[in-house]
């Protein structure tokens, strides 16, 4: 959850983390947080609370997840795989069994910022009335992970979906493919490829497509090293 400003939604929120067996919970800087009025609503849900993560930036809280989803109520001038929570959540279990998955919710009036969406793999929208779709957030909270639950019920006696083939190698987690981002963006601008003072959607779009193709931690490190190896012919290191 980022920026939550009303504390009674993480409690709530935490109530329905539990009742459809999630347990993770992390907060990007709640406004206030212990809060006696999140703990009221979480209804004996404490124990998600207790053990609630706070940190600084989104950036922190998804640092160690291999696949980022977040929730969004708006359309983007540039467009970014969309599903609706049913979809999530049968992409999310045909994953790598051990692959660690973050659900992002943004603030109670604004949802995530364009810069928060494009650090995600894809965006969920939960398919409201349109004459009237103004969601809680944690009512948000609850339909994504009872879609989640279900999808997993609904499985637990089927084999579980491949992801392409049995793969060889974890997925790359969200910092190491920051750490690429920030490496393409650098040589890009060294070679002029990249105009800073003008950068258009260039690195929007190629965070997109490698957010899209998910590779996994060696892919993500040959592209790496690629880099490095364009940094040396150039004499940076």
């Amino acid at each position: 959850m980022v920026h939550t400003s009303h504390a009674g939604n993480i409690g709530s929120a935490a109530r329905a983390m539990k009742t459809m067996g999630l347990s993770d919970l992390v907060l990007v800087q709640p406004k206030e947080f212990p809060s006696e009025q999140a703990t009221t609503l979480s209804s004996g849900a404490t124990d998600i609370l207790e053990q609630a993560t706070v940190v600084e930036t989104l950036e922190q809280a998804i640092a160690d997840c291999d696949f980022v989803v977040g929730a969004s109520a708006r359309s983007r001038n540039l467009p970014w795989p969309l599903v609706n929570p049913r979809e999530m959540a049968s992409k999310a279990l045909a994953l790598p069994e051990n692959a660690k998955i973050a659900m992002v919710v943004g603030r109670e009036r604004s949802g995530l910022t364009n810069e928060e969406l494009a650090r995600c793999h894809m965006h969920v929208n939960i398919p409201a009335n349109p004459d009237y779709s103004s969601l809680n957030v944690a009512s948000a909270v609850q339909v994504l992970c009872y879609e989640l639950r279900m999808s997993a019920v609904a499985s637990a006696n089927e084999p579980k979906p491949t992801w392409g083939v049995e793969w060889d190698q974890p997925l790359a987690k969200a910092s190491q493919l920051e750490g690429l981002f920030e490496h393409w963006q650098q040589v890009l601008t060294h070679i002029e490829f990249l105009d800073p003072n003008n950068p258009r959607h260039l690195m929007t779009k190629l965070r997109r497509l490698i957010l899209r193709a998910q590779p996994d931690e060696v892919e993500a490190n040959i592209l790496r090293g690629m880099l490095s190896h364009v940094d040396k012919k150039l004499g940076r290191r």
